[in-house]
């Protein structure tokens, strides 16, 4: 039986490029060589797309250099249901014709992204057009787990608890930073969180006590994006996240992790440096599964089923929480729809390995991929024999007899 060719598509131009690569790295290793031929996929912090053996080996990133032999550098080709990577080969001699070669060809592609250009729906939109199956959630999903103002609207909308919150822009923020520092004090109080919208791995996140830490915070938050979501702040929350693989019907919440961090939430360097950095979220400090009550468990497995079937997700995504000791109350932090380490060190805690976790998220690409050809696409209408663009002095301009006069104005 032929080996599926395993596209893996990671980098890109994120401030969480790095991450991907660690992840992407780890993904490649445990992929089935009897049943995947792996094809590395990077598309550096330029945007530019390269492939080749070499980029499966993590020291090729440090730094990376595209004109490493053995890398060479690709763009997918769109043809609906093609897959190919496609390359530029130069001809040789002084009239050599330039020509286009397909150097490999995908049949699925897995995603390993995080952040912009990548995990926010731009390249699903693209796999879409392009019609090859995927890994991750789905173009509308993906943009709302990645942006975290419309998340919060979305989790408010489906009656999912989330904290209180406001979000502001750069602009408004510059013209009138006062104004947005007592728009926040009447609204929230301290403490607060300050996140980037659109920033994954806790990057440009702060937490404030009063008001001159908050427009520090904003100010950092306003580097990364030019809209900011502020959140009011527990006391010493509990953390805990929860995974869940599925597609359409079939939904599966993993054990539940309580990450442990030695401040008051997890930043960049204890979620990616703290160990060494080369296991990525796999090497985060955690109980797993969580010490906690068994209604709790099932009240954070059932709502991040019901997360996952409302953004109609896809493969495997990660759902985050907080929860307050004092209150008894979950609030929902966010979505990632494609976790660090795809969160497979919590479905090895359930008896899934990594292996078989690909493997899933394999067939659930090309199943879904499947289900959406099944559409009907063909339909048609006689809409376009009563549209004329006639020029003037033609009697097509005032319509035809062969569709009762009626004209069709455009």
């Amino acid at each position: 039986m032929a080996k599926k060719q395993l596209g893996v598509i990671f980098g890109s131009r994120s401030c969480e490029r790095e991450v991907a690569i660690i992840s992407a790295v780890q993904l490649m290793r445990h992929a089935d060589p009897e049943k995947y031929d792996v094809i590395p996929v990077y598309l550096d912090e330029n945007g530019g797309w390269y492939t080749g053996e070499k980029l499966k080996d993590i020291h090729s990133y440090q730094p990376f250099n595209p004109n490493t032999d053995g890398i060479t550098k690709v763009f997918l080709d769109m043809t609906p249901g093609s897959g190919a990577l496609l390359a530029v080969e130069k001809g040789k001699g002084l009239f050599g014709k330039t020509e286009l070669k397909a150097v490999a060809r995908a049949d699925v592609f897995v995603i390993v992204m995080h952040g912009m250009n990548g995990e926010d729906g731009t390249l699903q939109g693209m796999l879409e057009l392009a019609n090859i199956p995927y890994t991750s959630a789905g173009v509308g999903a993906s943009a709302l787990g990645m942006d975290k103002i419309l998340m919060k609207q979305f989790f408010r909308g489906g009656n999912l608890p989330v904290l209180p919150s406001e979000w502001y822009t750069r602009s408004g923020f510059d013209k009138e930073p006062e104004s947005v520092l007592d728009d926040i004090e009447a609204k929230l109080g301290y403490p607060v969180y300050t996140k980037p919208a659109n920033l994954g791995s806790s990057i440009g996140v702060s937490r404030a006590e009063n008001r001159a830490e908050l427009q520090e915070a904003l100010t950092l938050a306003f580097e990364y994006d030019r809209r900011v979501l502020v959140e009011k702040g527990l006391n010493k929350p509990v953390e805990l996240n929860c995974s869940v693989l599925g597609y359409d019907d079939e939904v599966e919440a993993s054990p539940i992790e309580m990450p442990i961090s030695g401040e008051d939430f997890l930043d960049f360097h204890e979620k990616y440096l703290a160990s060494g950095g080369s296991k990525g979220m796999a090497s985060l400090h955690r109980v797993l599964p969580a010490p906690i009550e068994e209604e709790l468990k099932e009240r954070i497995q059932e709502t991040s089923r019901k997360i996952f079937r409302m953004m109609d997700c896809k493969g495997v995504v990660r759902i985050d929480y907080m929860f307050d000791r004092e209150s008894g109350s979950l609030f929902i932090t966010e979505i990632n729809t494609i976790p660090g380490s795809l969160a497979f060190y919590l479905w090895e805690n359930a008896g899934t390995t990594y292996r078989k976790l690909i493997d899933r998220m394999v067939t659930l690409a090309e199943k879904a991929n499947a289900d959406k050809n099944q559409a009907n696409y063909a339909f048609t209408s006689d809409i376009l024999k009563g549209v004329s663009f006639g020029t003037k002095g033609s009697k097509g301009a005032k319509g035809s007899k062969g569709t009762g006069g009626s004209k069709i104005p455009v």
